[in-house]
């Protein structure tokens, strides 16, 4: 799937020139995190959001120092927290450095720019303008809504040569003695793995395969086998 696909368009926007205040009431009236600023010619020139409008004078958040710490914060950082914390407009306190896709990024790259640069949302830009926004609820709700695939039936046995096939794709998956039976599409596992984390990796991956019903966790984990490895 790509931007396109989970977008929210059209987008509500706010200018500059606009007032703290009054991109505070457009966005909670809309009920929506962030409000993209665009110029008169539509195009995208920052983007404001929830997380900047939490320190604020109006509401006594603005961050309080105590003396000795405050000698501790540059002069430069103390006049851009003041200025974001007191600033009338729009313009003093939005994000101008907007990472934007195109409709046809993949949500892949999108679901990697958002843990990359820890940010929530991402305007989609057409040939300069904005024509949508992706959020990290647009994927969530990819996800509620992907299509499931339709598999042929599968009999114990291929189940069974299924799961060893993909685990044996898998660097982190390297459990001692591992042993699978099935049975009516019911998987037993059993084993060693090095940590906790590999064996709920290896739980979860054969409850993804197809044909199986259910699993009964039989390994067990022996963090000496790390240093051996």
């Amino acid at each position: 799937m790509k931007a396109k696909h989970v977008m929210t368009a059209p987008v509500k926007t706010g200018k500059a020139e606009m007032t703290v205040r009054e991109a505070a009431q457009i966005m909670s009236e809309c009920r929506i995190s962030a409000l993209p600023i665009v110029d008169q010619s539509g195009s995208l020139v920052g983007i404001v959001s929830e997380g900047d409008l939490v320190r604020r004078a109006e509401i006594g958040t603005q961050r309080q120092r105590s003396w000795w710490l405050s000698l501790l914060t540059t002069d430069e950082r103390l006049a851009d927290e003041y200025a974001r914390s007191h600033a009338a407009k729009i313009a003093d306190i939005m994000t101008r450095k907007v990472i934007s896709v195109d409709p046809n990024t993949p949500l892949s790259d999108i679901a990697r720019i958002f843990e990359r640069n820890q940010i929530k949302r991402v305007p989609v830009m057409e040939s300069g303008k904005l024509v949508g926004i992706v959020t990290r609820s647009n994927l969530v709700q990819a996800v509620a809504t992907a299509p499931q695939k339709k598999h042929l039936p599968l009999d114990d046995d291929e189940i069974r040569e299924k799961i060893q096939s993909i685990l044996a794709t898998k660097s982190w998956a390297k459990p001692v003695g591992l042993n699978v039976t099935v049975n009516e599409g019911h998987v037993d596992l059993w084993g060693i793995t090095r940590s906790d984390a590999e064996r709920n990796a290896i739980r979860v991956l054969v409850e993804k395969v197809h044909g199986v019903k259910a699993v009964d966790d039989n390994l067990f984990v022996e963090p000496s086998l790390l240093s051996s490895s």
